[in-house]
């Protein structure tokens, strides 16, 4: 144990663990953010307001239980600089420490202890084969690690690989991704409440397309969780 803690102590002292926000070596306890990073993480406390804005954006267009964002995503953010990093260049450690942070957050209120299963928001499997990793899926991860909730990634999936959204209007958004998941597996589903997740929501046509997929399954209640808002 001391000559592996001895060698693991070196290799950080060789090659240390950078910020992901500001690029200096991270202290011992710290993970992707320094302390000084994180606190400027611009968190919602969503978690703490039923009507809050990722719920108003939800509302009337599927039924769910709670919703809510950890943080908001604004352009050239460190949210964003997170999250492109996390999707594009391999950094999977920030999709887990994000959901480890978010889980954090949740823990707090006294409804997710009612969530039976995570389910991330899923990849088309080319998509997921391209980039190795669904983004949504390591969140996932590290928000199961803090909860103890376990993930189920086999139920819903992907079976149209849709057009980039980044453009679209809300309408063609929505259109976009009509059809595009189904449920596969039915099983261990029915009477259970569900939190599907993602990284983060715009206009919500992913989400809604995701939602209205698990919701045609009987007997499910749905809560939606994402780590930023755009």
């Amino acid at each position: 144990m001391f000559v592996k803690e001895l060698a693991h102590g070196l290799v950080h002292l060789f090659y240390p663990r950078l910020c992901e926000g500001c690029s200096k070596a991270l202290l011992p306890g710290e993970d992707v953010l320094c302390l000084g990073c994180s606190l400027e993480l611009p968190g919602t406390a969503y978690h703490n307001i039923a009507d809050n804005d990722t719920a108003l954006r939800l509302a009337g267009r599927l039924p769910f239980i709670h919703a809510t964002s950890y943080a908001h995503f604004t352009n050239d953010g460190l949210l964003q600089h997170l999250l492109h990093g996390l999707k594009y260049m391999n950094k999977k450690e920030t999709g887990r420490y994000l959901g480890k942070q978010f889980a954090f957050e949740l823990q707090k209120t006294d409804w997710i202890s009612s969530i039976d299963m995570i389910i991330p928001v899923p990849l088309h499997p080319k998509k997921e084969a391209q980039r190795g990793y669904n983004q949504s899926v390591l969140i996932g991860e590290g928000m199961s690690k803090v909860l103890h909730i376990p993930i189920n990634d086999k139920s819903l999936i992907r079976v149209r690989q849709t057009e980039s959204q980044t453009q679209k209007t809300r309408a063609q958004r929505l259109e976009n991704m009509k059809d595009a998941f189904v449920v596969k597996d039915t099983s261990g589903l029915k009477g259970k409440h569900v939190l599907l997740i993602d990284d983060v929501l715009t206009t919500g046509a992913t989400l809604e397309a995701c939602a209205l997929a698990l919701l045609q399954e009987q007997d499910i209640r749905l809560s939606i969780a994402t780590i930023g808002i755009a």
